[in-house]
């Protein structure tokens, strides 16, 4: 089913809705490695640093997974997002849906499983009030117990959501409250794939979402992404103080949006609606390398996740195509890589090496390793 396309040319600002509106839509500090001219309410914008962002916090969960490092930690959880922040990383990306009192809140999947008197519920995030949504897992207060919390994995079973270190559910507010204030967020705008979203339903959702980052966000970087094009055009016209980034599978994946289909048509999404950048999944990135040209031609970002992204010579070939940080699971060992591999030249060396190099980064400890074996580690984790 098609999304239906939403005429933004008649949506009225954010900065003309709420009554205390000393929220500095057109002023942001980008400090942890973004930044965007306001004076211009184009796409004026660039990443001056390679990024490295950790995926949900500190990685995603795959119960099914036989790795550990899938499960260690709850996924959009304080503690994942605290975690994340010890390492020297630049955001976190984590996915945001509104409840049906108007509260954003942190959560992945459109629906919540549970199980009770020997049955299994399924019930979709949005249509909970808060207070059910939070009911779920584990509680803040000591010694309480929350409704069990399943999961369904991609194969269609359905398990326990069992990590080593559990966290109870949370809201937007909470994020900005409790995780280290100098950490970037990177908001997910969550929505269905296979829902048609009427604008004035996306247009109240939105405006829930972005009250609560004018009232909280401070000084704390922020940048917007979604897989829904209307959303990502809605939030870009909504307001102007942070980037929004459309999200793409790259052609990995086919949709009845042809919006989100190729890097092609991300392209398209972009300029249609002065969007800053791209989020593609990597490996749409690496069967398309020409798209970063055509990208950068556009003066637009790029990121990428992905499973790839967890392998460091995949992010190492990422750096030297120019592409502008990744999202990762394994936020210590990329880290770790990333520190190796990609250095800012010494100060004393600062001419030599900008003119051996062009004014690139100096790489520390450069990967060894060939065209063929970079192809099996892709296919790998393909």
């Amino acid at each position: 089913m098609a999304l239906a396309a939403v005429p933004v040319s008649d949506v009225p600002s954010l900065d003309q809705v709420p009554e205390n509106a000393s929220l500095s839509l057109f002023s942001a500090p980008f400090s942890a490695g973004v930044m965007m001219n306001d004076g211009n309410d184009t796409a004026s914008f660039k990443i001056p640093k390679f990024l490295v962002v950790g995926h949900r916090g500190h990685g995603m969960n795959v119960l099914q997974s036989s790795d550990k490092r899938m499960k260690a930690i709850k996924e959009n959880s304080i503690v994942s997002f605290n975690s994340a922040a010890k390492y020297p990383i630049d955001y976190i990306e984590f996915d945001v849906q509104v409840t049906t009192d108007d509260c954003p809140v942190i959560f992945h999947d459109d629906f919540i499983l549970s199980e009770d008197n020997g049955g299994i519920f399924e019930k979709r995030v949005t249509e909970l009030c808060l207070s059910e949504f939070l009911s779920y897992g584990p509680q803040k207060e000591p010694g309480k117990m929350g409704k069990t919390l399943l999961r369904k994995t991609k194969d269609g079973k359905i398990v326990n959501w069992n990590v080593e270190t559990d966290d109870s559910l949370c809201t937007l507010q909470e994020a900005f409250q409790q995780v280290e204030p100098s950490l970037g967020f990177n908001i997910e705008l969550k929505f269905d794939d296979h829902v048609v979203y009427q604008q004035d339903y996306l247009v109240r959702v939105l405006q829930e979402i972005l009250k609560v980052v004018f009232e909280h966000a401070k000084d704390r970087p922020i940048l917007f992404s979604t897989f829904q094009p209307d959303a990502a055009l809605l939030v870009r016209k909504l307001q102007s103080a942070y980037p929004v980034f459309f999200l793409t599978d790259g052609g990995t994946e086919i949709f009845h949006d042809v919006r989100r289909n190729s890097l092609e048509e991300a392209i398209k999404v972009c300029l249609e609606g002065s969007l800053q950048g791209i989020v593609s999944e990597v490996k749409g990135v690496f069967r398309n390398p020409g798209a970063v040209t055509k990208i950068k031609e556009a003066k637009l970002s790029l990121l990428t996740y992905g499973k790839l992204n967890n392998v460091s010579e995949a992010v190492y070939m990422q750096n030297l195509m120019g592409i502008e940080g990744v999202i990762v699971d394994f936020v210590q060992e990329i880290t770790e890589a990333v520190s190796d591999m990609i250095m800012p030249p010494k100060a004393d060396e600062d001419n030599e090496k900008l003119s051996e190099g062009n004014g690139k980064m100096e790489v520390k400890g450069k990967p060894e390793f060939s065209k063929r074996e970079l192809f099996i580690s892709f296919e790998a984790h393909s």
